[in-house]
């Protein structure tokens, strides 16, 4: 299986090119930094991993995903070769994206446009109380046995 999911912002506005034939088809690329969850002494905090989108999800990107847009993608890893003019091998591996979605609201990323280290900068907001408890904590069963527990 060859499944990519990813999370992350868009280092720039997309670039989109249209493939020549009777009916062209848009192919849009862009390049998420992701943010990785740990790290390394002297190591980078977000990989930037190179997307591709193609026909309507390419004119999608073009028309509504701007530079610094919290997005997710889903799609699959296709890595490509090919000889330059010179004989070199060259290789290109890009995420080739079947669903993209916005991954904020659009006054959130408003909020963080001029924030370039591509991390939200205001918190999430709290969760709102469940309705029946004044403190958002319910009273344990405590006739209920660990070994009763589905887990």
């Amino acid at each position: 299986m060859n499944k990519v999911i990813l999370m992350g912002r868009l280092t720039r506005d997309p670039e989109v090119r249209y493939a020549q034939g009777n009916d062209p088809l848009a192919v849009a690329r862009y390049t998420l930094a992701v943010n990785r969850r740990f790290k390394r002494a002297g190591e980078q905090d977000a990989d930037f991993i190179n997307c591709v989108a193609f026909g309507k999800s390419g004119e999608f990107a073009e028309k509504y995903f701007k530079k610094g847009q919290m997005v997710a993608v889903v799609g699959r890893l296709q890595v490509r070769s090919w000889d330059d003019n010179e004989g070199k091998k060259h290789w290109s591996t890009d995420v080739v994206v079947e669903e993209q979605h916005f991954a904020e609201s659009k006054a959130s990323f408003e909020n963080n446009r001029g924030n370039n280290d591509f991390a939200p900068s205001a918190p999430a907001p709290a969760p709102t109380q469940p309705s029946g408890s004044a403190d958002g904590f319910y009273p344990i069963d405590e006739s209920i046995e660990d070994d009763d527990l589905p887990f």
